[in-house]
């Protein structure tokens, strides 16, 4: 039931998105080839809404995964370094190799976050942090480092502006065309639905997971590979969504428990859900003009973020 009543939300918030915008649509030319109304739905505001539902789907499971093979409600993606990993991989698939495709851009950004994401889990298990809470501030860190990193170098060839388009996810320039690729998420989706039972398993930890015939290391190794594959898409097609991967699976995990093999959907669906909200927000409070999506989705998942800190902290005492 509560899959349904969500699917029907993203469906009458995505038919919302469809016909909310500047330029006046006549519903009596939609249908009509080659009509400035038909033009306006099909090569804008519906592959903006595929992309925006795909986005959210994607990163929120994502989240849900990293948690769950981490043992750890504070690891996203944008917590554990993946994402700004990612964004040192689309810099040198910029400076090094220009003229090459989006796709084998999206090829060095994945591994990159690959490398980035191992090695914030191998700092973790090096230092054994017995906090929860303080694991990622060691991502944030990392960060931190990488960001710093992939600005200096971005300074010094000119590519400022180029990588700026990445700090903050952005719909507004999605268009029939450009936003396909987003298409391969959604076999990913299918494995790590594959996976899930395994990864539910693994989550509860190595000697567990071991003793129930799973092999552990590969299942770990799937699922973070997933996580990385399904950033670098988002981030080289839309940008940076903070917070996304963080905040969805915890609201999930408070209200429905931590069996991520029966939250699989309902934490994509949810993802979607409130990334079609956030757009919808960002595009009526300064109407006409528009506000990032990522901003948005930065400010409520600083927000709860922040509260969750708290929440374990005083749960703590």
């Amino acid at each position: 039931m509560k899959n349904f009543t969500i699917t029907t939300f993203i469906i009458f918030l995505s038919i919302a998105s469809i016909f909310l915008g500047v330029a006046t649509v006549n519903l009596s030319d939609i249908f009509v080839v080659g009509t400035n109304s038909n033009n306006i739905i099909f090569l804008s505001r519906v592959p903006r809404t595929i992309s925006i539902v795909t986005a959210g789907f994607g990163m929120s499971i994502c989240g849900l995964i990293m948690q769950q093979l981490t043992m750890n409600k504070f690891v996203s993606p944008t917590t554990a370094g993946t994402a700004d990993s990612s964004k040192l991989g689309i810099l040198v698939g910029l400076v090094f190799f220009p003229r090459e495709s989006i796709i084998f851009k999206m090829l060095i950004a994945t591994i990159f976050s690959i490398g980035g994401t191992f090695l914030f889990l191998g700092i973790v298990r090096k230092i054994k942090i017995k906090d929860n809470a303080l694991v990622p501030l060691i991502g944030m860190m990392i960060s931190g480092i990488l960001s710093s990193i992939t600005m200096f170098f971005a300074y010094k060839g000119d590519l400022i502006q180029s990588i700026n388009s990445w700090l903050f996810g952005d719909f507004s320039g999605v268009l029939k065309g450009n936003y396909e690729l987003l298409y391969i998420t959604i076999p990913l989706v299918l494995i790590a639905f594959f996976y899930s039972k395994q990864f539910t398993i693994s989550g509860m930890g190595e000697e567990f997971a071991i003793n129930l015939g799973i092999n552990y290391k590969f299942i770990v190794n799937i699922g973070l590979v997933l996580v990385c594959f399904i950033s670098s898409l988002v981030m080289i097609t839309i940008g940076g969504i903070p917070f996304l991967g963080l905040i969805i699976p915890n609201i999930v995990s408070m209200f429905f428990g931590d069996n991520l093999s029966k939250n699989l959907y309902i934490t994509g669906a949810l993802g979607s859900l409130f990334l079609l909200f956030c757009d919808i927000l960002g595009r009526l409070v300064i109407y006409p003009h528009e506000i990032p999506i990522g901003m948005i989705t930065g400010v409520f998942g600083s927000g709860i973020f922040l509260a969750m800190i708290l929440r374990r902290l005083n749960f703590e005492e």
